[in-house]
């Protein structure tokens, strides 16, 4: 069975980076790839980011610029870099990949940004 492990989620200031990552129990992440999503209250599950087994990124037009979701395929760890946080951005983050087998999503990690 494979695992997705969300980790470095907290508060953060108005403004402030933090680094979010992704580590997996298996190599499926460079295989087939990532995402990221959020889910604030109230609101649903949005997708934030993807990253393809090539490389290639995808991100949301409201983190374009301010995040980036680097992969670390020896690590078996992709992660999600977010910068110029904003208010709007506090949510609980989950990685996801779609292996053949089967979806498989991560437990979520809470980011809070404060001013």
């Amino acid at each position: 069975q494979v695992q997705l492990v969300e980790s470095g989620g907290g508060l953060v200031q108005l403004g402030g980076p933090l680094r979010l990552s992704c580590a997996a129990s298996r190599n499926i992440l460079s295989i087939y790839g990532m995402s990221w999503h959020r889910q604030a209250p109230g609101k649903q599950r949005e997708l934030v980011a993807d990253i393809t087994s090539g490389g290639r990124t995808n991100h949301a037009d409201t983190v374009k610029g301010r995040f980036t979701i680097p992969r670390d395929d020896a690590k078996k760890t992709a992660y999600l870099q977010m910068n110029s946080l904003k208010h709007e951005d506090t949510a609980v983050y989950y990685c996801y990949s779609s292996p053949v087998w089967g979806p498989v999503w991560g437990q979520g990690t809470q980011v809070t940004v404060s001013s």
